[in-house]
């Protein structure tokens, strides 16, 4: 039985609310998307030269087959958009050799096809010592920015769905789902999702905290860059194994951070040069590199996000009858957000039994 049209509000064009409107406008649905600023807007904490896509959590296999599902919606989002954007090069942890057995046998049980690697297929970084690589052959790089700006071309080409660019809100009733403008307008729908990131504080009342880190963007040296254009994303490297890097390629410039240099903080605020050039000096002092003074430092960049304030990790919570809220994304929004626009048009399409889901 086909599913009776409704209307949904979604606050905040970053990639969850994007790709929940993309969701709900191929099942039928009106949309209505507002975003403080542009859509795509190049403030967000969604719009960035790449993310990264795994799904590989050795404590977690429900966790880990879920999001091996966002693998599967990202190819059908390029066949959809007609573009390419996923550079499917595979993603790389490491892993203490004696973990190895045990890390690879929770992937087989979560039926994702990986790999163990030597850190000598990759001489170019630098790997924990006593450590090898366990491949995921369905990880990769999404070119973010790309995706981003290819998803709202599609949107705004639908008759049902309206983008609302440079709209600030006000407040969400989280009782009714009414969205409050400054103007005095008020929206209502049928379902409305909150997705604002670290703006979130000022419309939703859930214990969150607020992070920021610092992003490093480097230019490798000419002989290396055959190499690099062949080397997959690789993350638990790093002095406490809490490093990662995603490669150049596609356009995009080698990214390098570490969560050393993640810090709290009160405000998504701007910080200055010289500041952030010193957070970046201690993410290049990381053994992450072979030879880090052959790279250049091309750029370096501020971000936030909030993460669950009890679970420190994402979440989607329902915070009325009809209103959810995805306030809370840390590192694992991006790459979970088809799986939160599968939930909400789940919701949508039992709109009178809404129960309370967390993801």
């Amino acid at each position: 039985m086909a599913t009776e049209a409704r209307q949904v509000l979604v606050v905040g064009a970053g990639v969850t609310g994007l790709l929940t409107a993309v969701r709900c406008s191929l099942a039928g649905h009106q949309v209505t998307v507002l975003d403080r600023g542009a859509i795509p807007n190049p403030g967000s904490t969604s719009f960035d030269q790449h993310r990264a896509i795994r799904a590989l959590d050795p404590g977690d296999l429900a966790g880990t087959r879920r999001t091996a599902v966002a693998h599967r919606r990202w190819l059908a989002l390029e066949a959809l958009l007609g573009t390419k954007f996923y550079r499917r090069v595979g993603m790389v942890t490491a892993w203490a050799a004696a973990e190895v057995d045990q890390v690879t046998a929770a992937a087989a049980d979560a039926d994702l096809p990986v790999s163990v690697i030597g850190p000598d297929s990759f001489p170019h970084v630098r790997f924990p010592a006593e450590s090898v690589g366990v491949l995921e052959q369905h990880g990769g790089i999404l070119l973010a920015d790309h995706a981003l700006a290819a998803v709202a071309r599609w949107l705004g080409e639908q008759p049902n769905v309206t983008l609302r660019p440079w709209q600030e809100v006000k407040s969400v009733d989280p009782e009714t789902g009414h969205v409050h403008l400054p103007d005095a307008e008020t929206l209502k729908a049928d379902l409305t999702l909150i997705a604002t990131g670290p703006w979130s504080k000022s419309l939703v009342d859930l214990p969150m905290v607020l992070h920021r880190q610092t992003l490093v963007y480097l230019k490798p040296p000419e002989d290396l860059a055959e190499a690099w254009e062949r080397t997959p994303g690789i993350g638990r490297i790093g002095s406490e194994g809490t490093a990662w890097l995603l490669p150049p390629g596609g356009g995009t410039l080698l990214k390098v951070s570490s969560a050393t240099v993640c810090r709290e903080a009160d405000l998504a605020t701007g910080g200055s040069p010289a500041e952030e050039l010193r957070w970046a000096e201690q993410v290049l002092a990381e053994p992450i590199l072979a030879d880090p003074k052959r790279y250049t430092v091309m750029a370096v960049k501020r971000c936030h996000y909030l993460v669950d304030a009890d679970t420190g990790a994402a979440h989607l919570k329902r915070i009325g009858p009809s209103t959810w809220a995805r306030t809370a994304s840390g590192g694992d929004g991006f790459r979970t957000a088809p799986l939160v626009a599968d939930q909400i048009l789940a919701a949508l399409e039992d709109i009178n039994d809404l129960g309370e889901d967390e993801g």
